[in-house]
């Protein structure tokens, strides 16, 4: 499960942003995950309080997943398609051959700061 190297990392991340930013705490940190990039949300979620616990920028901290929906534009007609939904095929002409246009990306979206 390489969810929790990545998860491991957006903490690292965020703890150095939140440092240069003198945040001391954080309302929500927002990832975006496409669908198609091989990281299950779920498990994201599972690892955020175990790897949070007792860090006083996380305390009442929420981790809200944001899914990039894999879009892919068939090759053959132009048509654009959800490629999960459709199994890969292009739901308008049948042909498998497609570029992608969304899906695979993983960023940190935002971090969301409390209001004073």
């Amino acid at each position: 499960m390489h969810e929790l190297s990545v998860m491991m990392e957006v903490i690292r991340i965020v703890d150095e942003t939140a440092k240069e930013n003198d945040l001391t705490t954080l309302k929500a940190v927002v990832l975006q995950v496409g669908e198609l990039s091989a990281v299950v949300p779920i498990f994201l979620q599972e690892y955020w309080p175990m790897l949070t616990e007792g860090k006083p920028l996380y305390k009442d901290t929420e981790l809200i997943v944001e899914t990039i929906p894999g879009i892919a534009r068939c090759k053959k007609c132009g048509t654009e398609f959800n490629v999960v939904e459709n199994e890969g095929w292009c739901p308008k002409c049948a042909s498998f051959d497609k570029d992608l246009v969304t899906g695979r990306e993983f960023a940190i979206k935002e971090l969301l700061v409390p209001e004073e």
